[in-house]
């Protein structure tokens, strides 16, 4: 099986969704190759390169716009109305706010409001989260806040694999999917296959399986997570390592199972602590499998506060190895 990076997984979906299927097109800021500067078009394949190639295999599919994210998401919206399947590219997920009206108003709430008889199958794209010491408006991990919108789905994949699967399930679904992608993840490798396949949303990911402590992580967390728990394999504790791979829906079975099986919980993401998803799986085990736990939950996050721009504040901002690896024996104490 050939390996890929996350960049390249996700760009072969969309290349294969789009030879597949007529009605998908991408649409946001430079996703044909910064078309307004010099160089050849379709070249570059917006700031990360994930849609290389498509402006050059179908130009009238492949939408240059102007800076307005609003723009961008209602466009999509509108088009996903009358039977197009369009993958918006957002920059950042820091610019989620000024489209929210679009996202949360509009799309979704479509089949709500006409009473089921309407879709919108549109796909919104984001590089999301920390590691680039890109400051704190093309930092965050806006995941947890869209979490809470009813009528969105939300994707957040953690490795090259999952990213291929995720995105050609997200494209062929019906309602309206939010795809975040971990920036820092863009060059991380995996084995993934050159045909098309899917994972399907709301099924979590084990990746690695243990006795003593069930642990939940997020997006660029997950190998973060899975290297502190190899290590503590050579401490003799194990550990259940559960990638949701989706936050809506949730696989609250997956979480709740390991929780009564290892009886301990650590949830660790990027996003800050205050109403996010560490508080809301912390809630979930403690509303469901209180009679199970040994140990109080524990949460690992960044604090609240903005995202640094020096290298070395975001890596003390960040949780890191070393926050982990405490939380996860002072469940064990």
């Amino acid at each position: 099986m050939p390996e890929k990076t996350m960049r390249d997984a996700i760009n072969e979906a969309l290349h294969q969704a789009m030879e597949q299927d007529e009605s998908v097109f991408v649409i946001g800021e430079d996703v044909a190759g910064c078309s307004g500067s010099a160089g050849d078009v379709g070249a570059v394949g917006g700031v990360f390169g994930v849609t290389e190639g498509i402006y050059h295999r179908w130009p009238d599919r492949c939408i240059d716009t102007p800076i307005s994210e609003s723009a961008i998401v209602g466009a999509a919206a509108g088009a996903a109305l009358v039977g197009m399947r369009p993958v918006a590219e957002i920059m950042f997920a820091d610019f989620i706010g000024v489209c929210m009206d679009q996202i949360v108003n509009q799309m979704a709430k479509f089949r709500y409001m006409f009473g089921g008889k309407s879709r919108c199958p549109a796909v919104i794209r984001f590089s999301s989260g920390g590691g680039f010491s890109a400051a704190g408006q093309h930092s965050q991990a806006m995941y947890q806040v869209m979490t809470s919108f009813p009528g969105l789905k939300v994707v957040v994949p953690s490795n090259a694999y999952d990213a291929k699967g995720l995105m050609l399930s997200a494209i062929q679904d019906d309602d309206p999917v939010l795809f975040f992608e971990p920036k820092i993840l863009y060059q991380e490798t995996a084995d993934v296959p050159d045909e098309m396949y899917t994972i399907p949303f709301g099924e979590a990911n084990f990746v690695r399986e243990g006795d003593d402590v069930t642990v939940v992580a997020f997006g660029q967390m997950v190998p973060k997570a899975a290297a502190v728990i190899d290590a503590l394999a050579e401490e003799g504790i194990s550990c259940d390592l559960i990638d949701p791979r989706t936050t809506s829906p949730l696989d609250e079975n997956a979480i709740l199972e390991s929780v009564e099986a290892t009886g301990r919980l650590v949830i660790v993401d990027e996003a800050p602590p205050r109403c996010g998803l560490t508080a809301d799986i912390a809630g979930l085990a403690a509303d469901k499998a209180f009679s199970s736990l040994k140990a109080p939950i524990k949460q690992v996050s960044a604090p609240h506060s903005p995202t640094p721009f020096s290298p070395e504040l975001e890596a003390a901002y960040l949780p890191d190895a070393d926050k982990i690896t405490a939380a996860i024996k002072a469940t064990l104490a």
